[in-house]
This record gives C-alpha cells, structure tokens and sequence, in this order.
C-alpha cells in the first residue's frame, strides 16, 4: 500500500485546481440537531460535484501528449462530469464507461459536454476500477478514487474547511470509492488530529462497514437505490488500508434517513443535496458522529428534479 497523499501534494493541487474549481461555502444547518451541523457545499461545483478537484489536478498533472491519445473514466456520473468537462476545456476526448443504473440525468449531462459514453453491467463497470482500461479504448485511464493526485485534489476541501472552522469536532464524508474520504482525512490527520473523521454509507450497499468490522475487504450485498453516487459490493484493498488508519469509523444510515436529510437541506437551506451527500448530513445530524461542530461534506447535487420532488415529498 502506498503511504498517504502528504500536505505538499494537496497545496499543489490547489494551485492546479485553482483556475477551475469554486472554493466552496460552509454554512450552517439551520436546523435543530444532535450537533451544531455544517454543510460543505461541493454541490456548487461548476459540474455539481466534488469530482471537478481530483479531475482537473490530475489532468493538469499528465503530460500532454498521453492526454492527447483522449481519457477514459469509469464513473456513475460525477467523476464522469469532472472528466468531460475538464477534457472539453483542454480540447481532448473523453470516454466514459458507465453502469446501466447509472441517473439518466448523469449521462445526458456528461454527453452535454462532449463525453462518449459506453453504459454496461454493474460488475463489468467495476472491473473497470480493477483494470484501469477498456477492451477497445486507447486511452489514458483516470481512476475515480484510487489515485494519488486525485486524492490530493479532493484534499483541498479540508484546507478551506480548517481555514473556515478551526475549531471543527468532526467531519462526515460519503464513502463511495474512498477518494474523497482518504484526501479529506489525510490532510485533517496532519493538521488537526484530535477531529473524529467519519465515514458515510447506505444501508443498500456499506461494504467498508462490514470490512472494518471484519479487519479485511468483505463483500456485501449491492441494492440500487436513489443514493447512486456511493455503493458498492466491496472495497478496494489499497483503499480499505487507507480507510483503516485514517478513519475513525463508517456510519450506515437508511434511505429513510437519507431521504429525510435530502428534504431537511432543502427546507431549511434551500440546497439540494443528492442521495450519496445526504448520507452524510443524515449521519451528522443524528449524532452518530458525536456533539459539537460537526461539518456533513455535501459532496454533490445532481439528482433528477422529478426524482427529488418525488423523495422529498
């Protein structure tokens, strides 16, 4: 396993991302609950998601010429977006290989900005993950979670949330590769490790649950469900060691609970939240990440308007 991403790669991250990607808000919920909770908007990203930092960090960090062959993503549909849109604005071709549960509405956006995208079987789209290229497509892979410089770019957040709330207790971070959990803790373990960093899963589909229960990778069950963005069978090995020493634990919420947390942002904050960051607002305001400052990553916003309307109702 490789060490973790250090403090020197994130700052260059956000040099690089720096051109692209909002430094986003943290506002207060306002809405009574177990903690004074905090909500890390990612969902203002230009493609409505957190995905846009580890995109453009390691693109502006590949040499032209491999990102000239065009790229390729595996991707449910926000690192899908990241990548379409970044390869739109340095005018190379973008190839996404999508699951076929993957939103309609994540696939008309990626198509909006000139991504191709090839839609398959669950277990075909992971094996994407595992390895890293697609019968047919020569070109330069962009892993989703299990990257260096895509952990960096996702890093960032926690400098701009220390820098907003220094005196935070805990952070909440939806568990869906562990890209953006890892970048996150890394840094907040180097600056601030008294800070519970927690992990966020659905009941539908919590494989590091039931693998830091176990000690090693498990497999569990995989149910669809609204929460798209986060969800799988298993964890990745490289991902779970991560996981293991940077984590204090993963939180399993149910659709219920992420649902009611879709419906609470938007009554009280006027933001709409996707199903995968609602498991983390849910997880927060329920106190499972203990009292005080405790900061929910709303780590993206795209869901199907209908679908929203139907949830929140």
């Amino acid at each position: 396993m490789g060490m973790p991403i250090t403090l020197a790669e994130v700052e260059e991250a956000r040099r690089n991302i720096a051109p692209v990607a909002l430094r986003t808000p943290l506002v207060r919920l306002q809405a009574e609950a177990a903690a004074e909770v905090y909500l890390k908007l990612e969902s203002l990203q230009p493609i409505g998601s957190f995905k846009i930092r580890g995109a453009t960090n390691v693109m502006a960090r590949t040499p032209r010429e491999k990102l000239e062959r065009g790229v390729l993503t595996a991707s449910a549909g926000n690192m899908a977006q990241g990548v379409a849109f970044c390869a739109r604005r340095l005018g190379v071709p973008a190839t996404i290989i999508a699951p076929d549960t993957a939103p309609a509405t994540k696939i008309r956006a990626v198509e909006r900005m000139g991504g191709r995208v090839i839609q398959v079987p669950f277990a075909e789209w992971w094996r994407t993950f595992e390895t890293r290229a697609y019968p047919g497509v020569d070109a330069t892979f962009i892993h989703a979670f299990d990257d260096r410089d895509v952990m960096a770019g996702n890093g960032t957040i926690a400098l701009e949330l220390l820098e907003d709330l220094r005196d935070v207790d805990a952070v909440v971070i939806p568990w869906g590769g562990g890209g953006l959990s890892c970048g996150i803790a890394a840094v907040m373990r180097e600056l601030a490790p008294r800070v519970g960093i927690y992990a966020a899963e659905v009941e539908t589909a919590a494989p590091l649950a039931a693998s830091l229960a176990a000690g090693e990778p498990r497999t569990v069950e995989y149910r669809p469900s609204f929460v798209d963005g986060i969800g799988s069978k298993t964890v990745f090995a490289n991902m779970f060691e991560h996981a293991r020493k940077l984590l204090d634990g993963s939180l399993v919420v149910t659709l219920e609970e992420a649902g009611q947390a879709m419906k609470l942002a938007a009554e009280r904050n006027r933001v709409i939240v996707e199903g995968a960051a609602a498991c983390a607002v849910a997880a927060a305001v329920s106190g499972r990440a203990g009292g005080g400052k405790v900061v929910a990553i709303v780590s993206g916003g795209n869901i199907d308007l209908e679908k929203f309307g139907e949830l929140v109702r």
